[in-house]
Formats: C-alpha cells, structure tokens, sequence
C-alpha cells in the first residue's frame, strides 16, 4: 500500500472551543486568547496522530498508486468521498463515478471498494490516484478530556514531559488508537 502525504484543510471549527479551554485553565479575560488558540488546535493534532482518527470535520486529499490502496484509507472516520481523481491509460484526468465504487464506513475503519460487476478503470503507469474526502466526528468525552488536559499542560507548563513519558494523556487516547 503506497498512500502520500494527506494534504489537510484546517477545521472551521476545532472540538474544544475557547471558552472550554478558559475554563480548563481558569483564564478570564483575553491576554491568552491566541496562546489558547494554539494549544486547541495542538491538542487536536495530538489527539488526531495519537488515535489515528479526525476529531474535526475538514476535507482532506490523499494520493495512492492504485485503486487496491483504498481497501483501507489511512484517515477515517469519513464522512463522504468527495472525488476520485486518476489519470487514463493516455493521460487524460477522469474523475471516476461513483458508480463504480462504494464507501464502507464502519467507525474507525474506512474503505473504498467496488460495487458489484463494476471494475476500476486502467491509469496511466507511475500516475497517482487522488482521494478527496469529508472526514471527522465529534469526539467522545474521554477524547475532549484528553485535550482539555493536554491545552492545561501546556498552558501551565508550556511544555509537556519528555518523549517516552506515558501521560495522562496518552492513558485517556489508548482506547481510541486506530492501526496501531
């Protein structure tokens, strides 16, 4: 499986708002607005690379060496595939119809595959396929507590424990690591 790096568009809106994060940090007033701004959308990062899972809804583009690849999408949940994109055999760009394929959206898993009697179209060879999909959910309360702690932390301490430490953060996200 050959996935390329996932171009993100950054959330409208992050899972933990700024007066949540106030509040966690007991922080009235607006001095530390774009501070706290920062470490929202870090927790979310974190939260996101840790689970392996979108904790804000944003569209992303992934790009693979063939159709096979989408048997297991390296982001998920998502939401809805928004275009698939390849190159033909003469190198024209297609966008393939979603009459040949189907999302299989099961929680944390998240495959493209064909629908019955539909075959993938032949890409031109060294082209890629491009993946565009709506992806994210809401996170659970364990998943909100994590980055409120991690926003706390690094408001407090602004800097976490070093590398290899296993935090409290690390023991609320375990249970929601996907592909691990």
């Amino acid at each position: 499986m050959s996935w390329y790096p996932v171009a993100p568009v950054a959330p409208v809106v992050e899972p933990v708002s700024l007066v949540q994060a106030k509040a966690q940090c007991r922080v009235i007033g607006t001095d530390e607005d774009d501070a706290l701004d920062l470490y929202i959308a870090s927790a979310r990062a974190h939260a996101e690379a840790y689970c392996g899972a979108a904790f804000a809804e944003r569209t992303l583009v992934a790009r693979c060496d063939s159709f096979t690849d989408m048997a297991r999408l390296p982001f998920a949940p998502v939401n809805s595939v928004t275009s698939i994109v390849y190159d033909d055999t003469i190198g024209t760009t297609q966008t393939l119809s979603a009459t040949v394929y189907e999302l299989r959206a099961d929680g944390l898993d998240a495959a493209i595959v064909l629908k019955p009697g539909a075959a993938w179209p032949a890409v031109q060879p060294g082209s890629r396929i491009t993946l565009s999909a709506s992806v994210g959910t809401i996170p659970l309360d364990d998943v909100l507590h994590a980055m409120l702690l991690f926003i706390a932390d690094s408001f407090d301490r602004r800097e976490h424990a070093k590398a290899g430490d296993w935090t409290s953060l690390d023991s609320l996200l375990c249970n929601h690591r996907r592909g691990v």
